[in-house]
């Protein structure tokens, strides 16, 4: 009897070290969910970053110089990944930075492409390598005192764009030497989507 007791009290005594060690093992659930939660945030803070930087960005219209396509404190989806795959077209929406200011982007719509020649006549009719544009996007007629630096031919270079905003009286663009021409690497995206506000939710129309 006695050598069955010490048996008994060894098997206990492993099952009781083997139960410590599990114990030791495991994490207490608060802990476990703490770093859950961390793990969870870490994935939406990497995800937002990817998003803003490679694929999408919020802006907000400043101002009317995009008018009546877009107006002030319209908030946008830039959609930064399409030019990734093809180059920006004519008529495209584009955000660029304002070189002269940090942190302001303007929005703009596309004229002229690389290689071309643009130029706006006294009646405000604009040239594409001498051929009146067909084009429905101006607000109004440019005036002979807004002709800027189109007033004389303007040719572009082969990773220049001609851009201008649809109210065409009203908007600091290509024609204004502190914008001028824009080159295909300050383009960021082509605006994609309006999501505020929310009367005007929808995809933005280029052509």
């Amino acid at each position: 009897m006695g050598q069955r007791e010490e048996r008994r009290e060894e098997k206990l005594e492993e099952q009781r070290e083997k139960k410590d060690q599990e114990k030791g093992g495991r994490l207490p659930s608060a802990v476990k969910e703490t770093l859950s939660f961390l793990m969870y945030i870490a994935i939406v803070f990497v995800l937002t970053y990817l998003v803003i930087h490679y694929v999408g960005q919020r802006t907000e219209v400043d101002g009317q110089s995009m008018e009546n396509t877009l107006s002030d404190r319209d908030n946008l989806i830039v959609d930064k990944i399409t030019y990734r795959f093809r180059d920006p077209e004519r008529f495209d929406i584009i955000v660029f930075p304002f070189q002269y200011k940090d942190n302001t982007y303007y929005i703009k719509r596309i004229i002229g492409l690389p290689g071309e020649t643009v130029q706006i006549d006294a009646k405000g009719t604009i040239y594409i390598n001498g051929e009146e544009l067909a084009e429905s996007y101006g607000r109004e007629v440019i005036a002979p005192t807004n002709l800027g630096l189109a007033e004389q031919p303007v040719t572009l270079g082969e990773d220049e764009y001609f851009v201008l905003g649809d109210n065409r009286n009203h908007s600091s663009d290509s024609r204004d030497p502190s914008v001028a021409n824009i080159k295909r690497e300050d383009i960021i995206g082509r605006a994609w989507l309006r999501i505020y506000p929310f009367s005007k939710f929808g995809f933005i129309k280029h052509q």
